[in-house]
Order: structure tokens, then sequence, then C-alpha cells
């Protein structure tokens, strides 16, 4: 089974040790930086990539539990500038990340 799947502006993970798939949406521009993660399920993982279009693929990411997010543009944010919802979920994010990208 692939761990990795890619997009435009997203990529979606699975660890193979947890068993556990993630998620991030990463939009960059002059204005600034956005940055969406996500817990999200294997029959999500499964779909990503599907669609013809990624702004589908965004869609279906959005539907997850979101673990952390981003915003720092130069009109400002509607809340705080970073905000990590779930601090267990975001770490094993982090760690999966890091492996994938050792190997």
């Amino acid at each position: 089974m692939k761990t990795k799947k890619q997009g435009s502006n997203w990529t979606a993970y699975h660890d193979p040790e947890t068993g556990r798939y993630f998620a991030e949406i990463i939009y960059t521009s002059r204005e600034g930086r956005e940055q969406y993660n996500y817990e999200i399920t294997q029959d999500v993982f499964a779909r990503l990539g599907t669609f013809g279009d990624d702004v589908e693929n965004e869609r279906l990411i959005k539907t997850a539990k979101i673990t952390y997010s981003f915003e720092n543009t130069m009109y400002g944010t509607l809340g705080p500038e970073r905000t990590v919802w779930d601090e267990e979920a975001n770490e094993a994010m982090k760690k999966t990340v890091d492996r994938q990208e050792k190997t």
C-alpha cells in the first residue's frame, strides 16, 4: 500500500507502524501562507487522487477531523495565527512525515 499521495496543494500520509492516516493542505502565495492538517480515515486516503480535480480532493480531506491550522497572511487572520486542535494527532503526524522523509 502507498504511504504517501500528493496533489498540487495537498499531501496525504499513511503510517504503517500505527495504522493512522493524515493529510495536510498548504496554500502559499505572495500574500502569505496557510496550512491545515487533518487526521483522515483509510477510506478517505484510498479515494484521494481519484478525482480529476484537486479541489475535489481538498473537499474530501476537509470532511475529516482538523488537527492543526496556521494562517499568516498580509490581510491578517480571523483568529489565532496558529491553532492546535488535537495535540496528540498533530505530534503523530509530525513523526509520520519525518519518518517518510528520511526514507
